[in-house]
């Protein structure tokens, strides 16, 4: 295949030494005449293991050149990926300046071109700039999308000092475009290399390299601030995450990463204020570890506000435990939620056969006595009543009945569903998601 590759920095040239390597014709572009003739002449712009040495064979195999002529890279090339900078602005934004002036150059070029063009952005971007770009394709090349040329989200994983073995061996390829052509174009281009490969809409894959980075930076820091707490104990820190490391049934797997309504029960508000107080006794400071509870009780308040939005004060809540297969009402964030609509006025039901049926024993008929009589008033037998009497309906958790019901669910009300309680949904008609 013909490529041509924009910006010779690092992501840029890594893609044009791996491209070439797999046999393709690759044309990299830059503005800068230093960048050009380093590749010309077999050498590398970055300090890469085993990049200098893929990019002299392929200038000596001819499957790679660089010039500064933009125009004449499209030309000759069937697809154009964007690999320039998206450098931070003074207030934290994203300047993506750069990434336009490439698609006007592209947009510029395919005028006159016959074939279809496809246009990849690798760059990291914030979402809606592959919308953005589409329009200005088609406003200067007079093309229609997705008929004269298609466009493409494909975020790239790559980490200095292994780019080159993170090229070939990703954790998987993403595909994010409308157009099926472009699509085909990209499976073909990563075809040999070994991992899945994810089509999905641009605004997802746009997001998703910020959601990975972000995570990393989650984990150092709260490796940090867990070591920090452990060395002030005489505890090796290493050890520790060794440990936590090895369980990948709960903390490193996807069991609590995703996103939905706040996290409640009787462990883990607890545990937190535990280790940020043991921090504060120690004098050390945990901007992570002390966020938790704030950003928790953010979510309480993001669900509140969309039951305040709907309008209406006839409410009924299917779940009010924490989470499903429990009776557990210790620190349940539906708990926050109700007593807050109790107190503006709000008509309200609630039903969960998990809490009726075990509410006379135990520790939850102790709570509910001392902390929830009150909402304990508000609980009904029968589900159909809680939605006939309701005009709006949160789902508080994943229960199996809920879903079961949820198609029988009259359209005249709202469904606000704070778990996710199919995966198929999203924000549509009746139907509103807290995350989703």
């Amino acid at each position: 295949m013909n490529i041509s590759v924009f910006g010779l920095g690092y992501v840029g040239v890594v893609s044009c030494a791996c491209f070439s390597r797999e046999g393709h014709r690759v044309i990299g572009v830059d503005i800068e005449e230093t960048k050009v003739n380093l590749i010309n002449s077999g050498k590398a712009t970055i300090i890469e293991k085993g990049l200098e040495e893929q990019i002299k064979d392929s200038v000596e195999k001819e499957r790679l050149t660089a010039t500064k002529n933009f125009e004449e890279a499209v030309m000759e090339s069937d697809v154009s990926f964007i690999c320039v900078g998206t450098p931070s602005l003074a207030n934290g934004s994203i300047n993506l300046a750069y990434i336009y002036q490439v698609v006007k150059q592209i947009a510029e070029s395919i005028k006159g071109k016959d074939s279809f063009h496809t246009i990849v952005i690798r760059s990291t971007v914030k979402p809606g700039t592959l919308k953005t770009c589409t329009e200005i394709v088609e406003d200067i090349s007079g093309k229609k999308v997705n008929e004269g040329f298609g466009m493409v989200s494909n975020p790239e994983f790559l980490r200095e000092g292994s780019a080159m073995k993170d090229f070939v061996e990703p954790p998987y390829t993403i595909i994010g475009t409308y157009s099926e052509k472009s699509e085909s174009v990209l499976k073909e281009l990563y075809g040999s290399i070994e991992a899945p490969i994810y089509c999905i809409k641009p605004e997802e894959a746009e997001l998703i390299k910020y959601a990975n980075n972000n995570f990393h930076a989650l984990k150092i820091s709260f490796a940090n601030e867990i070591g920090n707490i452990c060395k002030e104990h005489q505890v090796d820190g290493h050890k520790v995450m060794d440990i936590v490391c090895k369980d990948t049934k709960l903390n490193l797997s996807p069991y609590y990463m995703k996103p939905g309504f706040a996290f409640g029960g009787s462990c883990l508000p607890k545990d937190v204020r535990g280790l940020t107080n043991i921090a504060k006794k120690l004098d050390l400071e945990t901007p992570l570890l002390s966020s938790l509870l704030v950003s928790n009780r953010y979510q309480i308040d993001r669900g509140l506000e969309l039951i305040l939005s709907a309008g209406t004060k006839k409410v009924g809540f299917l779940g009010f435990a924490f989470k499903s297969g429990t009776d557990d009402l210790r620190e349940s964030p539906i708990v926050e939620v109700i007593e807050t609509l109790i107190g503006k006025g709000f008509d309200l039901k609630v039903y969960d056969s998990n809490v009726h049926l075990s509410s006379l024993m135990g520790k939850n008929k102790e709570y509910i006595n001392s902390h929830i009589p009150h909402i304990y008033k508000l609980l009904k037998e029968d589900i159909n009543e809680v939605i006939e009497k309701s005009d709006v309906l949160v789902i508080g958790n994943n229960s199996k009945e809920f879903k079961e019901i949820l198609h029988k669910i009259p359209k005249d009300k709202t469904i606000i569903d704070l778990v996710r309680i199919d995966n198929e949904l999203t924000t549509s008609d009746n139907y509103v998601g807290i995350c989703w």
